[in-house]
Parts: C-alpha cells; sequence; structure tokens
C-alpha cells in the first residue's frame, strides 16, 4: 500500500518545493516514477513533456490533490493553483470573485493584477483572455510562496495568450513567489522561465537553465536557440 508523506514546509528553508523520491502509480504502473525535484523560493520552473509524462500528476501532487505517493514532498503553507479550465461563479461580479475567500481584506483594492481589468463586469461576460486574468488575479491575490499553473494559456488564441504571458511575468515580478508552470509550449516556456525541466516516463530527463535578460524575444537568437534544442529534447521539429 501507497504511503502519504505529503508534508508542509513551515519553516524557511533554502526551497521552496523538496521532492525526493516520488512515486505515483495508477492499477500497479508508476507514473511518477522514484523522481527528484527541486524550487527555491522566487524562482519561476517551466515543466515540459509529452502527454502522459506525468506533469499534471505531480502538479496535482504539490498541490495536495492526490496524496496516494510515496516519497517525500514539502511544499509551502500559502499555495495558490490555477488549472487548464477555471469556472467562475455566474452569479458574481469580477470584484468579488478576485478575492473569494479572503476576509477583512478590500476587495477592491486588491483586484487588480497588473492592469485594471472591468471590475464590475458579470463573470459569465468576460471573454477568454479576461476570464484567466481572473484566474490569475485570484491566485496571486492569495500571496502564495509556491504558484502552481497547468496549462493555464492553452486554449488562447496567439495575440491573447501573449498578453496572458505577459500579465502572468509582471505579476510575478512583483511578488516574487516560486512558480511551476506545466504547459505543452516550448516557446512559453523560454518565454517566461528562469529554469525549464523536461520530463519523461515520470522522471526529469533534462533541465535547461534560461539565463536571459527580461521582457525576452523569441525572436532573438540566443531565444531560438534554447527553443530549438528543447524541441529536439520532446522530439519536435522547429516550426
Amino acid at each position: 500500500m501507497a504511503t502519504d508523506v505529503h508534508r508542509r514546509m513551515t519553516i524557511k528553508t533554502a526551497q521552496a518545493v523538496r521532492v525526493d523520491e516520488l512515486t505515483r502509480s495508477f492499477d500497479g504502473r508508476p507514473v511518477l516514477d522514484r523522481l527528484r525535484l527541486e524550487i527555491r523560493p522566487g524562482e519561476f520552473v517551466a515543466l515540459l513533456g509529452r502527454s502522459g509524462c506525468g506533469k499534471s500528476t505531480l502538479l496535482r501532487i504539490l498541490a495536495g490533490l492526490d496524496r496516494d505517493i510515496q516519497g517525500t514532498v514539502l511544499v509551502p503553507r500559502r499555495k495558490a493553483v490555477v488549472l487548464p479550465a477555471p469556472r467562475p461563479m455566474p452569479w458574481k461580479r469580477l470584484l468579488r470573485d478576485v478575492p473569494r475567500g479572503l476576509s477583512g481584506r478590500p476587495a477592491r483594492a486588491r483586484a487588480e493584477v497588473g492592469r485594471d481589468p472591468r471590475t464590475t463586469a458579470w463573470l459569465t461576460t468576460l471573454f477568454g483572455g479576461e476570464a484567466r486574468g481572473t484566474a490569475l488575479a485570484r491566485a496571486f491575490v492569495r500571496e502564495p510562496a509556491l504558484l502552481l499553473l497547468d496549462d493555464p494559456f492553452g486554449a488562447l488564441a496567439a495575440r491573447t495568450r501573449s498578453a496572458a504571458q505577459r500579465l502572468t511575468e509582471e505579476s510575478w515580478q512583483r511578488r516574487r513567489c516560486a512558480v511551476l508552470l506545466v504547459t505543452r509550449d516550448v516557446a512559453e516556456a523560454v518565454l517566461l522561465a528562469d529554469r525549464v525541466l523536461v520530463m519523461d516516463d515520470g522522471v526529469i530527463t533534462h533541465e535547461q537553465r534560461i539565463d536571459l535578460d527580461r521582457p525576452r524575444d523569441l525572436a532573438d537568437a540566443r531565444c531560438a536557440e534554447l527553443r530549438a534544442g528543447l524541441l529536439r529534447r520532446l522530439g519536435t521539429e522547429a516550426a
């Protein structure tokens, strides 16, 4: 039987996340296989990998949504999660939804994240980019020590996706929480992350540091080179 050793960090350490010998199996098949991972406070890490390699399973474990594990998982007590398909409450306005669950905090002052949203709009009237911005605002307003993002921009059109990426980077630079971004987009990983990890068959198989100034431009030769190298690691030809 799997042993649940998921614990929360309550003291200050050199890592915001520490995972050691993490195994998660489904029907006897390990999806995560003795995985190791460390994320420093304030570090932005992107996780790439083919579908089914275990990326989202890892994120759910870090979020505390899956505890049927073996190994050690240490995460901060203050964390926030943005999943691929946020479900806003149709009877609420943005002004009330962003600080949801936060008692005693001025909603209007906490609703903005990097730009002035339509704070009085009904949530069901927001288009894709605005709805995604609301989910990000709801996460950042909680001032997490760890932000977990599971392919948060995958369904957005290119222009809207670019705006959401900029919003995320600006908000992260102000708050400097640790971030783990699970994404299928190599360009997105290069644009946003300090470090990019590649996962295959439940383990981290490659680590790439992105030592480039921000903001970044994919047309820059160094960005293009890093993107091409990661695509090769994933077995994908550069477009």
